[in-house]
């Protein structure tokens, strides 16, 4: 089994030598994961930077010293992909960041389409972004990504046009596209972005908004999938497609 991976500050430097892990990493890792000296580790910062070490020395219960023994840097993918995710119900949209972001994708956009029955607003939109991230935080480390992907604040459907007229390759999931996402043309290089519907679908004005955009739907296959599983489903058709899981 691989060794568990743990998040480091931003401001803790990843080098050969001794790194202190503390705060909650580090009192899950000494309280509930129980590691003891001589264990190997990986610490991250999640963007990409990964050390491995084994443990040196453990205080208390929530601090251990590693003993860094290799350094490396991933970088970022290529090409990019991003999903747009319409908000679900319920807490799907949390199953739907962690099964995206087991599965690779590098960058989730939380979209208030016009059908979705959940709204953000106010405090309650503001916990439920955080959900999201602590999300793709915990889902990152154990996938064991060194990379964690970013989640964006919520964005709406004129927002989301303009991130899909940047990008490389676009795209809207949707059951009645005339071509499947299995035999489109992708770009080697660059970003793909892919619009999940709420449960209740893309409507009209905004297939055409995002049709003005670039974006062209396409359908993933002969079933209808929810929308908490199509941006899973989805982004893993991508990653075989060009090349990243070769």
């Amino acid at each position: 089994m691989t060794a568990p991976v743990f998040v480091v500050d931003a401001t803790v430097a990843l080098r050969p030598g001794t790194v202190t892990l503390d705060g909650p990493e580090g009192r899950h890792a000494v309280s509930v994961r129980r590691l003891r000296v001589g264990e190997e580790v990986v610490l991250t910062d999640g963007a990409g930077t990964g050390a491995h070490g084994t443990v040196a020395a453990v205080h208390g219960k929530d601090r251990l010293d590693v003993d860094v023994i290799g350094v490396r840097t991933e970088d970022p993918p290529a090409p990019r992909i991003t999903v747009v995710q319409a908000l679900p119900k319920g807490d799907r949209g949390e199953l739907s960041v962690e099964t995206m972001t087991e599965t690779g994708v590098d960058a989730i956009v939380p979209w208030q389409a016009a059908r979705c029955i959940t709204r953000w607003k106010g405090e309650r939109g503001a916990k439920s972004l955080a959900k999201w991230r602590a999300t793709a935080r915990e889902a990152g480390k154990q996938s064991r990504r060194l990379r964690f992907p970013e989640v964006a604040g919520a964005m709406s459907s004129k927002e989301v046009a303009a991130l899909l007229a940047a990008a490389d390759f676009a795209a809207v999931l949707h059951e009645e596209g005339s071509e499947p996402l299995a035999t489109a043309e992708l770009p080697a290089a660059g970003s793909l972005v892919l619009v999940v519907g709420p449960e209740g679908g893309v409507s009209p004005d905004e297939l055409a908004l995002f049709a003005d955009a670039g974006a062209v739907p396409y359908r993933l296959g002969r079933t209808v999938l929810r929308t908490s599983t199509a941006g899973t489903a989805a982004c893993a058709l991508l990653l075989g497609r060009t090349g990243r899981w070769s």
